[in-house]
């Protein structure tokens, strides 16, 4: 625990005989050892006290308590001395607060998160805040609840909505967890401290029931529906995450609760715990969790004492799907948005696809239409560039036309105010190229969403050597109003994502053209954890955009690239992927896929004009073969981003690789996941691959160089070219 205590819990005894035990630790008041150790010894002296009548638990500066402090992860996973968990849960939680002779009563509001819940659920009653959040989210982190919560939640809620909570990791506010049982009262945040001394004192009289939460019966099935529920939640879980292991041992020992007494359940559930933290799945989402909290911090930009300025009202260019999708993501959040198209139609068309995404949020039962009314309010057509003369940030969404973005970004620059953030959606075009014609070098920057814009959740913000720190700042907080996660990159073509995954879909096309077969190699890639595989994905964005962003790296990594005409020549047929209800796979009208015997024809012709032969190896290629030989040529460009400082830190291409491709985060990120292989053994398959099939598969400088120390390839060279 070290000399310096991480965290504590106060007591003051009011003159109504309450004892206000508060747990101190911010921002979010965490659990520690040392605030738990001390929580203990403030209810010890609470309980010894003759003062002291009852008891009531929370947390400073209105947040109860944000859950365990995942910072000691690091050490529980090494195995460093500390308490188990089996210990916190039921010396501490059970035999302690649970089992009081005084009562307790947990005043809840803002946060009551993983062991923050745990430890309200202790006590003998809940009050709360409506705007109070309670969950239990640990399996997003690739372990369970460890502090009671696999028994005490379904005792308090119900089997069924338990197992939801839990495997969905989603929270609930005070109104519903109140009409659940979780918490006994709604109050405000004013009447909360008084509402719950009264509670306290209300059970000591005995005019509210005592429950102790752990041996309540009333709210679980009879144990042969129980089981049926659980069986069911064990197929979702599987169905839903195949690869994931540690959702059905959740699921295990909330039944060992159920069946064998809440006591047994206890300790199944902290031996669980013991394991799984120490999983491999845990060390990657444990390293998820760091590394999206991480990516605001920027050297040289955030470290320089810059306030971001007030951004009010933003113009957006191109209302097709990813101007459309951006403007969605702003209204949502409250900022004024001006769409400019070309003609009536284009804009007319733009405007109802904003309208489109907000009405799917009303019908699913995510928005009022009072909230949609207001939100599409904030939405303004244009023709032109006269109302741009009180815009704070325009965003270029046009097709991926050097030309047309350099003649627009002149235009910007004449009618925009001198503040003006002048920003492009482009996901592959070096931007010092868009901004060739301006003089406004320090306010251009790259504000790259990914499509569905309003949904997903990365915005990699591409700073070139001219743009402003300010610029950047003021970015990464309209980032932050939208709820991205935003990733600062340096200027290139193709930036991270796209640069770092480009090799993604060429290493796929190399591999059919000399044999192996597009639906086994999409199977495969989906089985290993992506949402699709390239080719069901080249489908998904269509042939043009393919072509048009494939022939950026070519022309800019010539030595590097695979050139494969199977793309264009189907293309050349009419076929344009989903769109088109044709591409590597036929669609039908409800979108689904299904393979195309038809795509043989166009492989062959495309191996005619590529002069490759078959390779009998690459026919009957193993899983693990095609996992790695899609997957360690992308592994290989990630390292040369780093090596010429496009990224920050490694955690960051994780984030950009799990956030903007899908790449599994129980993986941890394309490095981490390659650090788990090792340096030498992802450099030793690259160099046989590049001997068998060309400089595609040719191992980089950064990776050579670690490989030969046995360094991991995220700590970074102090060599690397910072672009930033």
């Amino acid at each position: 625990m070290g000399s310096k205590a991480k965290g504590r819990a106060v007591m003051e005894v009011g003159a109504d005989g309450v004892a206000v035990i508060t747990i101190v630790h911010p921002p979010v008041n965490s659990l520690s050892f040392d605030v738990l150790n001390s929580l203990k010894e403030n209810f010890d002296q609470a309980l010894r006290r003759d003062d002291v009548q009852a008891i009531v638990v929370t947390g400073e500066n209105g947040k109860f308590s944000g859950g365990f402090d995942i910072s000691a992860f690091g050490g529980i996973q090494e195995g460093k001395d500390r308490p188990k968990t089996g210990f916190v849960s039921v010396e501490i939680l059970s035999d302690t607060i649970e089992a009081a002779r005084k009562p307790s009563v947990a005043a809840i509001d803002g946060l009551a998160l993983g062991g923050g819940l745990e430890v309200g659920m202790a006590c003998h009653a809940r009050i709360s805040t409506t705007t109070a959040q309670l969950g239990l989210p640990e399996l997003q982190l690739g372990i369970l609840p460890g502090f009671g919560g696999t028994q005490r939640l379904p005792r308090l809620v119900g089997l069924s909505k338990s197992l939801e909570m839990m495997l969905t990791s989603k929270p609930v506010k005070g109104e519903e967890a109140c009409s659940l049982g979780l918490v006994d009262a709604v109050v405000s945040p004013n009447e909360l401290l008084n509402t719950a001394r009264r509670w306290a004192l209300d059970i000591l009289e005995r005019r509210r029931p005592w429950i102790a939460s752990l041996y309540k019966t009333d709210k679980i099935e009879p144990l042969g529906e129980a089981r049926e529920i659980l069986k069911f939640a064990r197929a979702q879980a599987q169905k839903r995450a195949p690869n994931l292991n540690h959702p059905l041992v959740c699921i295990d020992v909330i039944e060992e609760g159920i069946v064998s007494g809440p006591r047994a359940g206890l300790w199944k559930e902290a031996q669980a715990f013991e394991e799984l933290v120490r999983s491999d799945i845990a060390k990657s989402l444990i390293h998820i969790f760091f590394a999206q909290r991480g990516t605001t911090k920027v050297p040289g930009v955030t470290d320089l004492g810059l306030a971001p300025r007030q951004v009010k009202k933003v113009a957006i260019l191109g209302g097709g799907l990813m101007g459309s999708g951006i403007a969605t993501a702003l209204i949502l959040s409250n900022y004024h948005v001006i769409l400019k198209e070309v003609n009536e139609k284009f804009l007319e068309a733009g405007i109802g696809r904003v309208k489109a995404n907000l009405q799917s949020r009303v019908k699913k039962g995510n928005m009022t239409q009072e909230k949609f009314e207001k939100n599409i309010s904030l939405l303004k057509g244009s023709l032109d560039y006269e109302s741009f003369k009180d815009v704070d940030m325009v965003i270029e969404a046009v097709i991926e036309n050097v030309s047309l973005k350099q003649q627009i970004f002149a235009d910007l620059e004449r009618y925009c105010p001198p503040h003006c953030i002048l920003a492009s959606n482009t996901s592959t075009i070096d931007l010092n190229l868009i901004g060739e014609k301006t003089r406004s070098q320090d306010r251009i920057v790259g504000a790259h969403f990914f499509s569905p814009a309003h949904v997903m959740p990365l915005l990699e913000i591409v700073r070139t050597k001219q743009t402003s720190p300010q610029v950047i700042v003021d970015l990464l907080n309209v980032g932050k109003k939208i709820k991205k996660t935003p990733v600062v990159v340096g200027n290139c073509t193709g930036f991270a994502v796209n640069r770092m995954f480009f090799p993604y879909t060429q290493a796929a096309l190399l591999l059919v053209e000399r044999g192996a077969d597009v639906y086994q190699i999409d199977k495969v890639i989906t089985k290993f954890g992506m949402p699709m595989g390239p080719f069901r994905l080249c489908d998904l964005v269509g042939f043009g955009v393919a072509i048009a962003t494939g022939s950026q790296f070519v022309l800019n990594f010539p030595k590097r690239t695979y050139k494969s005409m199977l793309i264009p020549l189907m293309q050349e047929d009419k076929r344009a992927g989903e769109t088109s209800h044709k591409g590597f796979y036929l669609y039908n009208d409800k979108r689904k896929a299904s393979p195309d015997p038809e795509l043989k024809k166009y492989i062959e012709k495309s191996r005619n004009i590529s002069g490759v032969a078959i390779d009998p190896k690459l026919v009957k290629l193993q899983e693990k073969d095609i996992v790695e030989m899609i997957f360690f040529p992308v592994v290989n460009e990630a390292c040369r981003v780093l090596a010429e400082g496009i990224a920050v830190k490694a955690a960051d291409l994780d984030i950009s690789a799990v956030m903007g491709m899908g790449f599994p985060p129980y993986r941890g990120g394309i490095i981490f996941w390659a650090d788990s292989l090792g340096s030498k053994y992802i450099y030793s398959r690259l160099d046989e691959w590049s001997k068998l099939y060309g400089d595609f598969f040719k191992p980089c400088a950064y990776l050579a160089e670690r490989a030969a120390k046995g360094t991991p390839l995220s700590s970074t060279s102090a060599q690397a070219k910072s672009r930033l």
